[in-house]
């Protein structure tokens, strides 16, 4: 069993909604590995959350202590306080991204997860080339569709 991997997330979007991108920086004793990637419309919120399950599924051993650092109050404080454990024993009802959420509940309970987080913009080394590649990743010509958001999911017309 490797020892405690540390992850680093943010996302953003240029607009909400609009072009959103996300960055991840994994380190696991001297690996270190970076993901990114872009969408044509989606929020910020979403891929705040999306940075995190990418982090997630990227790590091959079930089980592994991880630490997530995010400036994403949102994500940390679902997380930590248990409101996306109330949200799920309601079916997600009238819930924002609950495609996101369902998929990161899956990869969350095969690992021991904590949430630490970090004011962003604030020099935080990692936190800083995160938010590089989220801004990076939305500015480029070719971006994927956000497959689970459409403008019908902000009045919870969907959902």
């Amino acid at each position: 069993m490797p020892g405690e991997i540390t992850i680093y997330t943010d996302g953003a979007s240029t607009g909400n909604p609009g072009p959103g991108g996300f960055g991840v920086v994994l380190i696991s004793g001297k690996r270190r590995l970076e993901k990114s990637a872009g969408f044509r419309l989606t929020t910020n919120n979403r891929m705040e959350l999306m940075a995190v399950i990418e982090g997630l599924e990227a790590l091959k051993i079930a089980g592994s202590r991880v630490v997530v650092y995010t400036d994403s109050k949102y994500v940390a404080d679902s997380v930590e306080k248990g409101w996306v454990l109330q949200w799920e024993s309601k079916g997600f009802k009238k819930k924002k991204n609950a495609d996101l959420w369902i998929r990161f509940l899956k990869v969350y309970r095969k690992h021991n997860v904590r949430f630490v987080w970090i004011k962003g913009h604030a020099n935080n080394i990692e936190n800083e080339i995160c938010d590089r590649l989220a801004v990076e990743a939305c500015s480029k010509s070719s971006l994927l569709e956000d497959t689970g958001y459409g403008p019908e999911d902000e009045n919870n017309k969907l959902l």
